[in-house]
């Protein structure tokens, strides 16, 4: 592990030098919206340390994507037959992620790469990223990062991690693929000795700025159907409109849908995000659909959050404590209050 400095005012230029070798990604503005994207010549990431409005899992799960193609042409050899698109593996540098939603990229990858199935697009759309965190200097209300394993300076799913101090960056330099970014980037200036010392301070300080929590100890210690008939999910859930808002934003929301469209004379199998707070979701072809009521689809949400998955992987739970779920609900659901609600009822 080595500290570099970086002035802020060299800062873009390195950026520059590193795209010969990658493909810039960070955070940007479309219109009012700040949200994660490919970066063209000329633009440069947001590292003002705002929180995006839907997270950066679509550098590794789009939104919508081409798995396969095939041609519907007459008469053609490969008429009907589907080919998997190439898999873009370009190198690319996603600059300004904060370290939380770092984390909820590891734990997406856990559904797509089992001992089971790999599945290509996500892992090695993965593994082409080289991770430049920025720490979270000034928590949000509604962050609670430090109680999901997680926090604003965590460096685990990080390959450098780039903390504020005044007009530079301290940039720790956590892996090879970020040894191998910095020089890219030119960024090679050795930071003073003391400069870890400053980083655990200003990690101590972040760290308690966060006064929000939550406890999930009991809801692991009990069964699937304890939790699942529990007294508590018809208040719980009273309020949901079920439109999927908190699905959406969530860092680590993996639920898609596999389609095929045909335009022209060429056919298109997709992926797209989907929902478990829809009522298609679910629906069988018969029409039958075993979570039929809203109280179903949000008892499934939060039971999936916090014990499916914490049983399944044994990592924690399905949260990285971010609060985009929080801030975004029109009905002002709290997961926070969902989940002690769960836990001291268990």
């Amino acid at each position: 592990m080595t500290i570099l400095t970086i002035d802020k005012s060299s800062w873009n230029e390195g950026l520059d030098r590193a795209r010969s070798a990658y493909t810039l990604v960070g955070p940007a503005l479309d219109g009012e919206v700040l949200g994660f994207r490919e970066l063209a010549d000329g633009e440069y990431p947001n590292m003002d340390g705002r929180q995006t409005r839907l997270s950066p899992k679509s550098i590794v799960f789009p939104p919508s994507q081409t798995m396969m193609t095939c041609s519907l042409t007459e008469g053609d050899a490969k008429q009907n037959i589907y080919e998997a698109v190439a898999i873009d593996t370009k190198p690319r540098a996603v600059a300004g992620i904060r370290p939380n939603d770092a984390k909820a990229l590891s734990l997406v990858r856990l559904n797509f790469d089992t001992d089971e199935y790999k599945d290509p697009y996500v892992v090695e759309a993965y593994e082409a990223c080289t991770w430049i965190g920025l720490a979270i200097s000034a928590p949000s209300a509604t962050d609670f990062s430090t109680s999901c394993g997680t926090g604003p300076f965590d460096e685990s799913c990080l390959d450098v991690m780039l903390v504020e101090d005044g007009e530079r960056y301290l940039a720790k330099v956590l892996t090879d693929k970020g040894s191998a970014w910095a020089a890219a980037a030119g960024f090679d200036a050795k930071a003073e000795d003391s400069a870890e010392a400053l980083i655990a301070e200003k990690k101590e300080t972040a760290e308690k700025a966060i006064t929000s929590s939550i406890a999930f100890n009991r809801i692991q210690e009990k069964t699937v159907l304890d939790l699942y008939e529990a007294d508590h999910w018809k208040k719980t859930t009273f309020a949901c409109l079920n439109c999927g808002t908190c699905t959406y934003a969530c860092p680590t929301c993996w639920c898609f849908d596999i389609q095929d469209e045909v335009h022209g004379e060429k056919g298109y199998r997709l992926r797209n995000w989907d929902s478990c707070m829809t009522s298609l979701f679910t629906r069988h072809g018969s029409g039958h659909n075993p979570r039929e009521t809203p109280l179903q689809r949000t008892r499934q949400r939060f039971m999936h959050k916090l014990k499916y998955f914490s049983d399944k992987y044994n990592r924690g739970i399905m949260c990285v404590g971010c609060g985009r779920c929080i801030d975004q609900c029109p009905a002002g659901i709290d997961i926070r209050t969902v989940c002690d609600t769960m836990n001291s009822q268990a």
